[in-house]
Protein backbone atom coordinates (compact mmCIF):
# COMPACT_ATOMS: atom_id res chain seq x y z
CA UNK A 1 0.00 0.00 0.00
CA UNK A 2 1.38 3.39 -0.97
CA UNK A 3 2.25 5.52 2.01
CA UNK A 4 0.89 9.04 2.38
CA UNK A 5 3.54 11.70 2.07
CA UNK A 6 4.34 13.91 5.02
CA UNK A 7 2.01 16.91 4.75
CA UNK A 8 3.37 20.44 4.53
CA UNK A 9 2.30 22.98 7.10
CA UNK A 10 -0.04 24.51 4.48
CA UNK A 11 -1.87 21.22 4.08
CA UNK A 12 -4.78 20.73 6.46
CA UNK A 13 -5.75 17.10 6.78
CA UNK A 14 -9.23 16.28 8.02
CA UNK A 15 -9.28 13.92 10.99
CA UNK A 16 -12.47 12.20 12.06
CA UNK A 17 -13.11 10.17 15.20
CA UNK A 18 -15.55 7.31 14.74
CA UNK A 19 -17.15 5.97 17.93
CA UNK A 20 -19.12 2.70 17.78
CA UNK A 21 -21.63 2.60 20.65
CA UNK A 22 -24.27 0.42 22.25
CA UNK A 23 -25.98 1.62 25.45
CA UNK A 24 -23.19 3.99 26.52
CA UNK A 25 -25.34 6.88 27.74
CA UNK A 26 -23.31 7.26 30.94
CA UNK A 27 -19.94 7.68 29.21
CA UNK A 28 -20.44 8.85 25.63
CA UNK A 29 -20.71 12.59 26.32
CA UNK A 30 -17.34 12.62 28.09
CA UNK A 31 -15.67 10.61 25.30
CA UNK A 32 -17.09 12.90 22.60
CA UNK A 33 -16.17 16.10 24.45
CA UNK A 34 -12.56 14.99 24.97
CA UNK A 35 -12.15 13.56 21.46
CA UNK A 36 -13.31 16.85 19.91
CA UNK A 37 -10.13 18.51 21.16
CA UNK A 38 -7.97 16.40 18.83
CA UNK A 39 -10.09 15.84 15.71
CA UNK A 40 -12.10 17.92 13.24
CA UNK A 41 -15.30 15.93 13.60
CA UNK A 42 -16.72 13.25 15.88
CA UNK A 43 -19.16 10.73 14.43
CA UNK A 44 -20.99 8.36 16.75
CA UNK A 45 -22.44 5.13 15.38
CA UNK A 46 -25.30 4.23 17.71
CA UNK A 47 -25.80 0.50 17.15
CA UNK A 48 -29.42 0.30 18.24
CA UNK A 49 -29.04 1.51 21.82
CA UNK A 50 -32.04 1.32 24.15
CA UNK A 51 -30.92 4.23 26.33
CA UNK A 52 -30.10 7.88 25.68
CA UNK A 53 -26.76 7.30 23.93
CA UNK A 54 -27.73 9.15 20.74
CA UNK A 55 -29.16 12.15 22.56
CA UNK A 56 -26.15 12.45 24.87
CA UNK A 57 -23.75 12.20 21.93
CA UNK A 58 -25.56 14.92 19.96
CA UNK A 59 -25.67 17.19 23.00
CA UNK A 60 -21.89 16.79 23.33
CA UNK A 61 -21.40 17.86 19.72
CA UNK A 62 -21.20 14.62 17.74
CA UNK A 63 -22.83 13.75 14.45
CA UNK A 64 -24.87 10.60 15.12
CA UNK A 65 -25.73 7.74 12.79
CA UNK A 66 -28.31 5.40 14.29
CA UNK A 67 -28.61 1.80 13.10
CA UNK A 68 -32.10 1.55 14.61
CA UNK A 69 -31.47 -2.05 15.64
CA UNK A 70 -28.41 -3.75 17.08
CA UNK A 71 -26.44 -4.95 14.03
CA UNK A 72 -23.19 -5.87 15.78
CA UNK A 73 -19.76 -4.35 16.37
CA UNK A 74 -18.54 -5.27 12.89
CA UNK A 75 -21.39 -3.38 11.24
CA UNK A 76 -20.70 -0.39 13.50
CA UNK A 77 -17.04 -0.34 12.44
CA UNK A 78 -18.08 -0.58 8.79
CA UNK A 79 -20.38 2.40 9.34
CA UNK A 80 -17.42 4.33 10.81
CA UNK A 81 -15.46 3.63 7.62
CA UNK A 82 -18.40 4.70 5.45
CA UNK A 83 -18.87 7.89 7.46
CA UNK A 84 -15.17 8.75 7.08
CA UNK A 85 -15.44 8.33 3.31
CA UNK A 86 -18.68 10.34 3.08
CA UNK A 87 -17.18 13.19 5.10
CA UNK A 88 -13.92 13.25 3.11
CA UNK A 89 -11.63 12.36 6.00
CA UNK A 90 -7.89 11.95 5.56
CA UNK A 91 -7.49 10.04 8.82
CA UNK A 92 -9.98 8.00 10.83
CA UNK A 93 -9.57 7.26 14.54
CA UNK A 94 -11.76 4.55 16.06
CA UNK A 95 -12.31 4.74 19.80
CA UNK A 96 -14.82 2.92 21.99
CA UNK A 97 -17.62 4.90 23.56
CA UNK A 98 -17.67 3.11 26.92
CA UNK A 99 -14.80 5.11 28.43
CA UNK A 100 -12.37 2.19 28.25
CA UNK A 101 -9.89 4.24 26.21
CA UNK A 102 -8.53 7.69 26.90
CA UNK A 103 -9.33 10.26 24.17
CA UNK A 104 -6.33 12.27 25.39
CA UNK A 105 -4.16 9.53 23.84
CA UNK A 106 -5.59 10.12 20.35
CA UNK A 107 -2.54 12.22 19.31
CA UNK A 108 -0.29 9.21 20.01
CA UNK A 109 -2.12 7.26 17.32
CA UNK A 110 -2.47 10.15 14.90
CA UNK A 111 1.18 11.19 14.71
CA UNK A 112 2.55 8.19 12.74
CA UNK A 113 -0.37 8.40 10.29
CA UNK A 114 0.03 12.13 9.74
CA UNK A 115 3.76 11.66 9.16
CA UNK A 116 3.06 9.00 6.54
CA UNK A 117 4.84 6.32 8.59
CA UNK A 118 1.95 3.85 8.72
CA UNK A 119 -1.47 3.00 7.31
CA UNK A 120 -2.84 1.41 10.47
CA UNK A 121 -1.94 2.24 14.05
CA UNK A 122 -3.09 -0.06 16.85
CA UNK A 123 -3.31 1.19 20.40
CA UNK A 124 -1.87 -1.82 22.21
CA UNK A 125 -2.80 -2.60 25.79
CA UNK A 126 0.08 -5.06 26.08
CA UNK A 127 3.00 -2.73 25.42
CA UNK A 128 2.66 -1.10 28.83
CA UNK A 129 4.22 -2.44 32.03
CA UNK A 130 0.97 -2.72 33.94
CA UNK A 131 -1.92 -4.19 31.97
CA UNK A 132 -5.09 -3.36 33.91
CA UNK A 133 -7.19 -6.19 32.51
CA UNK A 134 -9.07 -9.18 33.99
CA UNK A 135 -6.92 -12.31 33.69
CA UNK A 136 -9.48 -14.33 31.73
CA UNK A 137 -9.82 -11.51 29.20
CA UNK A 138 -6.06 -11.11 28.89
CA UNK A 139 -5.72 -14.84 28.26
CA UNK A 140 -8.43 -14.83 25.58
CA UNK A 141 -6.94 -11.87 23.71
CA UNK A 142 -3.48 -13.42 23.92
CA UNK A 143 -4.76 -16.64 22.31
CA UNK A 144 -6.54 -14.74 19.53
CA UNK A 145 -3.43 -12.65 18.88
CA UNK A 146 -1.24 -15.76 18.81
CA UNK A 147 -3.53 -17.39 16.25
CA UNK A 148 -3.38 -14.36 14.01
CA UNK A 149 0.41 -14.04 14.32
CA UNK A 150 1.06 -17.69 13.36
CA UNK A 151 2.90 -17.90 10.06
CA UNK A 152 2.84 -14.16 9.52
CA UNK A 153 5.75 -11.81 8.99
CA UNK A 154 3.65 -9.05 10.48
CA UNK A 155 3.27 -9.50 14.23
CA UNK A 156 1.11 -7.55 16.66
CA UNK A 157 0.76 -7.68 20.44
CA UNK A 158 -2.94 -6.77 20.61
CA UNK A 159 -5.09 -8.08 17.75
CA UNK A 160 -8.34 -7.12 19.51
CA UNK A 161 -7.75 -3.50 20.41
CA UNK A 162 -10.63 -1.24 19.43
CA UNK A 163 -8.50 1.92 19.64
CA UNK A 164 -7.00 2.39 16.16
CA UNK A 165 -6.14 4.98 13.52
CA UNK A 166 -6.39 4.45 9.76
CA UNK A 167 -5.01 6.38 6.81
CA UNK A 168 -7.36 7.34 3.98
CA UNK A 169 -5.77 4.65 1.80
CA UNK A 170 -6.66 2.05 4.43
CA UNK A 171 -10.27 2.88 5.30
CA UNK A 172 -11.14 3.50 1.65
CA UNK A 173 -9.77 0.19 0.41
CA UNK A 174 -10.60 -2.24 3.24
CA UNK A 175 -13.57 -4.52 2.61
CA UNK A 176 -15.44 -5.58 5.75
CA UNK A 177 -17.95 -8.40 6.04
CA UNK A 178 -17.65 -9.56 9.68
CA UNK A 179 -20.60 -8.62 11.90
CA UNK A 180 -19.09 -9.17 15.35
CA UNK A 181 -15.87 -8.51 17.25
CA UNK A 182 -13.92 -10.54 14.69
CA UNK A 183 -13.95 -7.40 12.52
CA UNK A 184 -10.77 -6.44 14.43
CA UNK A 185 -9.06 -9.47 12.87
CA UNK A 186 -10.64 -8.78 9.47
CA UNK A 187 -9.16 -5.28 9.32
CA UNK A 188 -5.72 -6.67 10.21
CA UNK A 189 -6.05 -9.27 7.46
CA UNK A 190 -7.08 -6.56 5.00
CA UNK A 191 -3.99 -4.56 5.95
CA UNK A 192 -1.73 -7.58 5.59
CA UNK A 193 -3.08 -8.55 2.17
CA UNK A 194 -2.74 -5.03 0.82
CA UNK A 195 0.83 -4.61 2.08
CA UNK A 196 -0.15 -1.87 4.52
CA UNK A 197 2.27 -0.75 7.19
CA UNK A 198 0.97 -1.67 10.65
CA UNK A 199 2.43 -0.16 13.80
CA UNK A 200 1.50 -0.32 17.48
CA UNK A 201 1.52 2.40 20.12
CA UNK A 202 1.29 1.67 23.86
CA UNK A 203 -1.94 2.91 25.41
CA UNK A 204 -3.57 2.77 28.81
CA UNK A 205 -6.95 1.20 29.42
CA UNK A 206 -9.63 1.43 32.10
CA UNK A 207 -11.68 -1.66 32.90
CA UNK A 208 -14.76 -1.89 35.05
CA UNK A 209 -14.37 -4.86 37.44
CA UNK A 210 -16.08 -7.91 35.98
CA UNK A 211 -16.39 -11.61 36.65
CA UNK A 212 -15.69 -14.61 34.47
CA UNK A 213 -18.91 -15.74 32.76
CA UNK A 214 -20.28 -17.97 30.03
CA UNK A 215 -20.86 -15.04 27.69
CA UNK A 216 -17.16 -14.17 27.83
CA UNK A 217 -16.25 -17.78 26.99
CA UNK A 218 -18.60 -17.84 23.99
CA UNK A 219 -17.27 -14.52 22.77
CA UNK A 220 -13.64 -15.62 22.99
CA UNK A 221 -14.30 -18.93 21.23
CA UNK A 222 -16.28 -17.20 18.50
CA UNK A 223 -13.50 -14.74 17.72
CA UNK A 224 -10.83 -17.46 17.90
CA UNK A 225 -12.76 -19.56 15.38
CA UNK A 226 -13.15 -16.50 13.18
CA UNK A 227 -9.37 -16.00 13.18
CA UNK A 228 -8.90 -19.57 11.94
CA UNK A 229 -11.61 -19.14 9.31
CA UNK A 230 -10.20 -15.85 8.03
CA UNK A 231 -6.66 -17.24 7.89
CA UNK A 232 -7.78 -20.43 6.12
CA UNK A 233 -9.75 -18.36 3.63
CA UNK A 234 -6.61 -16.36 2.87
CA UNK A 235 -4.55 -19.52 2.42
CA UNK A 236 -7.18 -20.98 0.08
CA UNK A 237 -7.21 -17.83 -2.04
CA UNK A 238 -3.41 -17.89 -2.25
CA UNK A 239 -3.48 -21.56 -3.31
CA UNK A 240 -6.05 -20.86 -6.02
CA UNK A 241 -4.05 -17.90 -7.34
CA UNK A 242 -0.91 -20.02 -7.40
CA UNK A 243 -2.65 -22.81 -9.33
CA UNK A 244 -4.11 -20.34 -11.82
CA UNK A 245 -0.71 -18.78 -12.38
CA UNK A 246 0.87 -22.19 -13.01
CA UNK A 247 -1.93 -23.16 -15.41
CA UNK A 248 -1.52 -19.95 -17.37
CA UNK A 249 2.23 -20.51 -17.58
CA UNK A 250 1.93 -24.08 -18.85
Amino acid sequence: MKQSSHPSQETKLKVIAGIPCFNTESSIADVVSKAKKYVDQVIVIDDGSHDGTAEAARAAGALVTNHGINRGYGKAIKSCFEAAKANNANVLVIIDGDGQHKPDEIPLLLTPILKGEADLIIGSRFLTKDVNMPRYRKFGISVITLLWNLGSRTKVSDAQSGFRAYSREAFQSFSLAEKGMSVSIETLENARRKGATIKEIPISCLYVPSTFNLKAIRHGLSVALSVVRIRLKKSLHSLIRGNNARNQGS
